[in-house]
C-alpha cells in the first residue's frame, strides 16, 4: 500500500481545506485527518479522511515550476475520461484550478486500496508471484493501449502524428532551459535520437508518460492492477513509447532507481524483456515492433526528468527529500541509453 509520511510537511493552510471540503462536498463532516503520501518526484499526494470520506489530495508544488509540467488539470481530465471504461483508474471527485485556496491547483479522487511496489525485483513477493505480476503490467499498458482517444472524449488530448520527433524536441527545450552545468552524455543520446528517429507509422494511443511498476496500485491478493496513478505526463502519442519506459527496468541496476540488471532473472522467477514486451504484444494487435530507439529515447527523457529533479532539490521544491541522490542519476541513465544504442552489453 502506499504509505503517508509521519515526517512529511504539508505545504498549504490547512485552515482554508476544511470549509472548502463542506462547500463542494455537501455535508460537515467534522474534523479531517492530512497525511503527506511518501515517495514521488513531482505532485505533492497526500491522504485525507474526513468523515466517511477516504480521499487523496494532488496537487501542484509549490515555487516556480517549468512550463506545461505539474498539470494536475490535465491529470484530472484523463482520469474523467478512463473511470467509466475498462482501464483501472481512481474515482475523480473534483478539480479546484484557483490557486488561492492552497497556493496551487489541485484535484481529489477517491482512494484505492491496494498494494505498491517499489522493488522492480518484487522480491518483497513469493517468487511464484512475480512473474504474474510483470505480465498483468503488461496486459494493463495493452489494455491503455487499446482505448481509443477520440472515444472518450480525448481527441484532442495532444497532436497526432511525429510524436517521437515532438517530444524529443521537447525534452530537448527542457533540458536546455536548465540551470544544470551540461551534461554530455545526455547531449551525445539526444543526437542519436535524432539521428535515428523512425519514420511515423501512424499509431496513435492515450499514453501514460511514467508508466512502470511503481505508479500502479495492484489488489491486495491476486496479481491484477487495480489502479493506474500519476497522469501527469499523459498525452497522445506512440504505444511504444510506453512500452519502451516500462521495460526500463532491464536495462538499469537496482542502484539506478531500482533496476533489474545484475539479477539472475530465472533464479528470481522474473520474465526477460522479450518475454514481458511478448505479453503485452499478444494483448494488443497491430503494433510495430519494439526498437533500440524506444528504450533509449526513454532513458532520454527520465535523464532529463532527472535533471529537473535535481534543479528543484536545489531551489528547495523537489517533492520527495530523495531528490538530492535521484539527481544524479541523469548522466547514469544517459549512458544507459547510449550502451543500447551502440549495441553493447551494459556496464555492471
Amino acid at each position: 500500500m502506499m504509505q503517508a509520511d509521519a515526517n512529511g510537511e504539508v505545504d498549504f493552510n490547512e485552515e482554508s481545506l476544511g470549509p472548502f471540503l463542506t462547500a463542494r462536498l455537501g455535508a460537515d463532516c467534522g474534523k479531517y485527518q492530512l497525511s503527506r503520501i511518501s515517495g514521488g518526484q513531482s505532485n505533492p499526494t497526500y491522504f485525507l479522511n474526513w468523515g466517511e470520506h477516504h480521499l487523496v489530495l494532488r496537487k501542484q508544488p509549490n515555487g516556480p515550476i517549468l512550463r506545461g509540467a505539474h498539470a494536475v488539470d490535465r491529470e484530472y481530465r484523463v482520469l474523467e475520461a478512463l473511470h467509466p471504461t475498462s482501464v483501472p483508474v481512481p474515482e475523480p471527485v473534483l478539480y479546484c484550478a484557483e490557486p488561492e485556496l492552497l497556493g496551487t491547483p489541485f484535484y481529489l479522487m477517491q482512494r484505492v486500496e491496494g498494494r505498491v511496489f517499489t522493488e522492480t525485483s518484487l522480491v518483497e513477493l513469493p517468487a511464484e508471484e512475480r512473474a504474474p505480476i510483470w505480465m498483468a503490467v503488461a496486459e494493463t499498458l495493452a489494455g491503455l493501449h487499446s482505448i481509443r482517444p477520440e472515444e472518450v472524449g480525448l481527441a484532442d488530448y495532444g497532436k497526432p502524428g511525429n510524436y517521437f520527433e515532438r517530444q524529443i524536441s521537447r525534452w530537448g527545450r527542457q533540458y536546455q532551459n536548465s540551470p544544470s552545468r551540461p551534461i554530455q552524455p545526455i547531449e551525445d543520446l539526444y543526437d542519436w535520437l535524432l539521428e535515428n528517429l523512425p519514420a511515423d507509422d501512424g499509431s496513435v494511443s492515450l499514453c501514460h508518460g511514467d508508466f512502470r511498476l511503481g505508479n500502479l496500485l495492484f489488489h491486495p491478493t491476486e496479481a491484477k492492477v487495480s489502479a493506474i496513478l500519476d497522469w501527469e505526463l499523459s498525452t497522445l502519442g506512440h504505444p511504444l513509447a510506453d512500452l519502451g519506459f516500462c521495460c526500463m527496468p532491464w536495462h538499469t541496476s537496482p542502484d539506478e532507481y531500482g533496476g533489474l540488471l545484475g539479477f539472475d532473472l530465472k533464479e528470481y522467477d522474473l520474465p526477460s524483456e522479450e518475454e514481458f514486451v511478448g505479453r503485452y504484444m499478444a494483448s494488443l494487435s497491430q503494433v510495430s515492433k519494439l526498437q533500440p530507439f524506444h528504450t533509449s529515447f526513454a532513458l532520454y527523457r527520465f535523464a532529463v526528468i532527472f535533471v529537473g529533479i535535481a534543479d528543484r532539490a536545489r531551489e528547495g521544491n523537489a517533492a520527495d527529500p530523495r531528490a538530492k541522490i535521484l539527481g544524479p542519476l541523469a548522466e547514469r541513465f544517459a549512458v544507459r541509453g547510449m550502451e543500447i544504442s551502440k549495441g553493447i552489453p551494459h556496464a555492471i
